[in-house]
């Protein structure tokens, strides 16, 4: 399984990337597969620099604010006014239960058929996988104020020389500490884990995102193997964040870059 970090800017696009997107990627055996973490705004422009759009296989909404679905809309665009045609269908989609009725209000289009032509629209439901090629996709309910906010946790089963290996990825989305998120993150290969607070800076507001430091609290009890800390907002300083994060995480730590990829 291979990540590529699409945009990992926090809360609207920064000068260096943009917002929330990861491209994740998976062998069956027969083919790769490729998948989006969220579609945050100007996040599909730069996606082009890494895959076609018609090799978008599925995408995993973590919730509705702007900076995690927004380019949908221009998603949506592409597929029903390609002058080639589009000749991969409807792209799947799971989300929150108002992802359909969001993005037809956010492009001006009356919600029957709003997008539905363009997008296979699915509704998470707790705990409960979604199955796609080599993927295993579960959502989390997390702390963000929002009706729907989940973290994933992407499990993807590839063939290996002594038989299948599965590695784990865990996306946190967007979230304040929770019990279901050290439940999504339990003993993951990577933790993509939101860090868009500072210690000290941001105390006083509560169940909305992470500092580094409550990031790496959460990855010491989930037992990850790396945390790579995301979503950090322009006004963020990177190695502030990792100090924090050193302050309760002892194993291996990095911040994501725009157009850096990982194998996991």
């Amino acid at each position: 399984m291979n990540l590529t970090v699409i945009g990992c800017s926090g809360s609207f696009p920064g000068p260096l990337s943009p917002a929330s997107c990861y491209l994740v990627t998976a062998y069956d055996g027969e083919r790769t597969w490729r998948i989006l973490l969220d579609l945050g705004n100007g996040a599909l422009g730069t996606a082009q620099r890494y895959m076609d759009l018609e090799d978008i296989d599925a995408i995993f909404l973590s919730h509705l604010h702007p900076d995690h679905c927004m380019d949908l809309c221009g998603l949506h665009v592409a597929v029903r006014w390609n002058p080639d045609g589009w000749t991969k269908g409807r792209i799947p989609v799971w989300g929150p239960a108002d992802t359909a009725l969001r993005m037809a209000t956010a492009y001006g289009l009356d919600p029957d058929p709003g997008m539905t032509e363009e997008f296979e629209f699915h509704h998470w439901a707790d705990r409960e996988s979604v199955k796609l090629g080599p993927f295993a996709i579960t959502p989390y309910p997390v702390r963000h104020p929002v009706d729907e906010a989940y973290a994933m946790r992407i499990e993807a089963t590839e063939p290996g020389s002594d038989g299948p290996v599965t590695r784990v990825l865990t996306y946190s989305g967007d979230t304040d500490t929770c019990d279901a998120l050290v439940e999504a993150a339990r003993g993951s290969d990577m933790f993509l884990c939101e860090a868009a607070f500072h210690e000290g800076r941001d105390d006083a507001i509560e169940g909305v995102h992470l500092t580094g430091k409550r990031a790496g609290e959460t990855a010491t009890e989930a037992a990850v193997q790396r945390l790579l800390l995301t979503h950090l907002p322009p006004w963020n300083d990177s190695v502030r964040t990792v100090e924090e994060a050193r302050e309760s995480y002892t194993g291996d730590l990095a911040v994501a870059v725009a157009g850096v990829s990982y194998v996991i």
